[in-house]
């Protein structure tokens, strides 16, 4: 009996074990379950946060620390004269290029910058080294700036740049206690290039003149130097002459121009880009340039580990001139045989405008810009919108026009005498081959013109002033009369800009118009007071010639694309002729002006100014100018010529104009006007097409 009472009281003591166990168990699980749950809903709130709540901008900050987009430059456009002859072209280069990796530090730059020092050599030439920069390269090494720091007073509150800029304080005050290498001085200039690069856009270190030596040195030592590569620059080429230069422009060689940093930056530019900064360079830089190529980048840390090409890239579009580059080289080279034979002592130089009177197209534009105090001559052919002349007598037919619109002339009734004319308070002003009087004839306004009379001119302008002119009378005017010449002056562009598409061109030059000055307004009235530009010339004579349209000049003909061969590509853009005014006039008026213009080339007058252009074909009919001007000091003469061909159906128009001219009686002026003809019938357009007359 004991024996299974043992055997009892084993078995209720397990039993009691396991209910102890079991209520353990549960409690454990529960507790367990509690903290997965727990640790569960925190990882559910932290994934909310990250995808719903900030999904976008963790996506924005993944992309823009692995994956960015680096921009590389196209081949600019090139500009062509209306032939499809070259006039600037681009030539390739082998070049070292930098691109700048994302997380580069200021100490990465310049070891690198040191080690390709070591293998190319980049002068002034190629990139332009400033005080600033030889500072900033000298300042990158680290040892070297805290030694500097440690002479200037700083506070534990100032930013390192607030530091940085003591620093430089101290070097500028202190120039005797440093200086660079002549090995440091090349490395400061490719450390300041590839400082200038913006992250992932690349830029040249050197762009020409990469030598074969160091193109194989760089090539070894790639790996060596992050972002350094050998690749591939374009400069401009004139395959017609360098002198056109000085009408296209030209392009900014050690990056964005500094009066325009902001704004190019601010359009997409780098700062080592290069780009137009004069003229036709300049003012279609847009046009020209094209539109980068874009290559989508992938960075891990400061390696690229991935580059996509996104985008190929543009080459810029092209310029197609109305300029007909033999023909302008021909002008060009008719002003520089002849100049001297003006007397150029003091002369400040010479400009010619060849245009199409009835689109206004500019055919050539020729320009010397002369140092009367060194004699020294540069080629100027943008002078001829910029620089404004005294004229003299070619402007005398917008005088007879402004007559005969304002009514005191009529094509009827238009005759007066050439007299001297004296005025109270005023010296006598005569024509040039009555002085004394003894030369007192009858003159009608086409008879004017022809030998250029400046007595009608200015009994003219007494008329239109409403002054009844008597020998030694008093003078009557008042300084309206200088808005009312200048009115009919500017109708037919002289005076007033002319709106050629080409930068910085002038409006001209006007004399003070008040009661001090009155006397002035009877120069004026045969072109001895005010100054306009041999453009305006261009235009002003065109508008007679073409029956009354002033047109716009201009010099950009069409903006075209580029073939896969490299040819010039289809049409993007054509410029069309366009009217500024129609001028408010009968054609007799025209006529009778016309009618004066030829007589002035072929009349029979014994005063007859243009008579060695009587025997020129096809006939030409003209005005010349002859201004007395003072030039350093010395009397001189300003020589000019307007005119066109065919007399009877103009197809060409020749202004030009010899400021500060010694031999007025040398003609300089029309035999460059008759070399500029023939040029043009030679060159352009034969004169078998024309009649003669």
């Amino acid at each position: 009996m004991k024996f299974f009472d043992r055997i009892k009281n084993r078995l209720n003591s397990r039993s009691r074990k396991n209910r102890s166990a079991q209520s353990v168990i549960p409690f454990r699980l529960n507790l367990l379950l509690w903290i997965v749950g727990i640790l569960l809903l925190a990882l559910t709130i932290r994934l909310f946060y990250l995808q719903v709540l900030n999904g976008n901008a963790y996506k924005a900050e993944v992309k823009r620390s692995d994956t960015s987009i680096q921009t590389n430059n196209v081949q600019r456009g090139m500009i062509y004269d209306s032939q499809g002859r070259v006039l600037v072209g681009n030539q390739t280069h082998q070049a070292i290029t930098y691109t700048k990796g994302q997380d580069v530090t200021t100490d990465d730059l310049y070891k690198i910058a040191n080690r390709l020092g070591r293998y190319v050599t980049v002068t002034n030439k190629d990139s332009r080294l400033t005080n600033r920069n030889e500072e900033d390269y000298y300042l990158a090494d680290q040892g070297r700036l805290k030694s500097v720091l440690k002479h200037v007073k700083t506070t534990s509150t100032m930013t390192d740049n607030a530091k940085y800029n003591k620093a430089l304080d101290y070097l500028n005050s202190h120039p005797a206690i440093w200086h660079l290498t002549h090995q440091q001085k090349n490395n400061a200039r490719i450390y300041a290039a590839m400082s200038g690069a913006y992250s992932l856009s690349t830029t040249y270190i050197k762009e020409t003149g990469v030598t074969a030596k160091e193109l194989a040195a760089v090539g070894e030592h790639l790996n060596e130097m992050p972002g350094v590569k050998i690749g591939t620059a374009w400069t401009r080429n004139y395959p017609q002459g360098k002198d056109i230069q000085s009408l296209v422009g030209t392009m900014s060689t050690t990056g964005l121009p500094s009066d325009e940093v902001n704004s190019l930056l601010s359009e997409g530019y780098s700062r080592n880009d290069s780009v137009g900064q004069s003229y036709l360079e300049k003012q279609y830089q847009a046009t020209l340039a094209g539109s980068k190529s874009q290559t989508q980048v992938t960075t891990n840390g400061k390696n690229v580990t991935k580059e996509i090409v996104k985008y190929r890239g543009k080459k810029g579009d092209n310029l197609v001139l109305t300029i007909n580059s033999k023909l302008q080289n021909q002008v060009q080279n008719i002003l520089k045989n002849n100049y001297s034979a003006a007397g150029n002592s003091y002369s400040s130089g010479v400009y010619a405008v060849v245009m199409d009177p009835y689109t206004g197209a500019v055919l050539a534009m020729g320009g010397i810009d002369r140092n009367p105090k060194t004699g020294k001559e540069t080629v100027d052919q943008i002078g001829a919108i910029n620089h404004p002349i005294t004229m003299g007598s070619v402007v005398k037919p917008a005088t007879v026009m402004g007559g005969l619109m304002s009514g005191v002339i009529t094509p009827t009734n238009n005759t007066l005498t050439d007299k001297p004319i004296k005025v109270q308070g005023i010296s006598a002003k005569s024509s040039w081959f009555n002085h004394g009087g003894s030369a007192d004839m009858a003159v009608d306004a086409p008879t004017a013109l022809e030998v250029s009379s400046n007595s009608y001119m200015m009994q003219v302008i007494m008329k239109e002033g409403g002054m009844n002119y008597q020998d030694n009378g008093p003078m009557t005017l008042k300084p309206s009369i200088f808005a009312k010449e200048r009115y009919y002056f500017n109708m037919f562009g002289l005076g007033q800009k002319t709106g050629i598409d080409l930068p910085g061109e002038t409006a001209g030059y006007e004399g003070p118009a008040d009661q001090k000055h009155i006397g002035s307004a009877l120069d004026m009235a045969y072109g001895n007071y005010d100054g306009y530009t041999v453009m305006q010339l261009a235009q002003y004579m065109s508008t007679i010639a073409n029956g009354g349209r002033r047109m716009r000049p201009y010099v950009v003909k069409a903006i075209r694309g580029t073939q896969s061969n490299g040819q010039l590509g289809p049409v993007e853009d054509t410029t069309q002729p366009q009217v500024q005014q129609v001028i408010p006039a009968p054609k007799s008026y025209f006529d009778l002006v016309k009618q004066g213009l030829y007589e002035v080339t072929h009349g029979t007058n014994a005063y007859v100014t243009g008579k060695t252009l009587s025997n020129v074909k096809p006939s030409i009919s003209a005005k010349t100018g002859t201004a007395e001007t003072v030039s350093e000091g010395h009397k001189t003469t300003t020589l000019s010529f307007a005119g066109f061909a065919p007399s009877n159906h103009p197809r060409v128009v020749v202004a030009l104009a010899i400021p500060g001219s010694t031999n007025d009686d040398g003609e300089a002026n029309l035999t460059m006007a008759k070399q500029i003809f023939n040029a043009y019938w030679k060159t352009v357009q034969s004169s078998k097409d024309e009649n003669g007359d």
